[in-house]
């Protein structure tokens, strides 16, 4: 039975964490919301389930995972999931929870760079909070994006195995989600996060030995993979750039 992934269409969003790792595994899903026209609505589907009443453990928000009668929401939480199933994380209680761990500090960064450019909150656009996220997206520039990297940086370097994983001795889904986050820095904040990545050999080594992972390759290429826009969680401001 294929899993069914529950996202808004038209961005990568927090959902794209979630697309990697199915791909990486070559798991057989099904992105609900983005069916093709003719087919059930997705959104509607998405939609019945945030909203049905008759649902045990209802997801808050998108995105969450439905693999059978199990429903799966948060990030973190999904990716917990999968990575028991598909060897997309190390063995033992212990290293699965620093694994665990590591993409809870990741969220952590992909909300940070969320409230750059809506640091007053999503209810308003942009323009409505340009002064503030000028002021905010100054601060993460020059000392967060640093500081997460940093740490992962340390993190990478640590490991046993030479540097190459976040945890355990082959890929995981953090490392997924490491690729995907320094590919929305980059795309939101190109020459800062350049400058910066000079100074983390092991992440912007990792960013390029994953976007070279021949499943990733493929999907990176396809039609599956959405185009960062000014519409998702990471997006381009030339003037929050510095």
């Amino acid at each position: 039975m294929a899993y069914e992934l529950y996202y808004w269409p038209g961005i990568q969003g927090r959902g794209e964490f979630v697309r990697l790792a199915l791909e990486e595994a070559g798991a057989d899903y099904i992105d609900v919301a983005r069916q093709p026209i003719g087919e059930d609505d997705g959104v509607g589907a998405l939609m019945a389930i945030l909203q049905g009443e008759d649902i045990a453990h209802p997801p808050f928000a998108p995105p969450f995972l439905k693999d059978g009668d199990v429903i799966i929401g948060q990030t973190a939480a999904i990716l917990l999931y999968l990575g028991d199933r598909h060897a997309l994380a190390p063995g033992g209680v212990a290293k699965r929870l620093w694994l665990h761990q590591i993409q809870l500090t990741l969220c952590d960064l992909v909300a940070e760079a969320h409230d750059t450019h809506h640091p007053l909150g999503a209810n308003l656009y942009y323009e409505e909070q340009r002064p503030e996220a000028l002021r905010r997206a100054k601060h993460f520039r020059e000392a967060r994006i640093p500081k997460f990297l940093g740490w992962f940086e340390r993190i990478l370097a640590g490991n046993p195995g030479g540097g190459e994983h976040l945890a355990g001795k082959t890929v995981s889904y953090a490392d997924l989600s490491l690729f995907q986050a320094v590919e929305g820095l980059l795309y939101a904040f190109p020459r800062r996060t350049k400058a910066i990545l000079a100074g983390v050999p092991h992440v912007a080594a990792l960013h390029q030995a994953i976007a070279q992972r021949p499943r990733i390759r493929a999907y990176l290429r396809s039609g599956r993979r959405l185009p960062f826009n000014e519409q998702g969680i990471f997006r381009h401001y030339p003037e929050l750039d510095g």
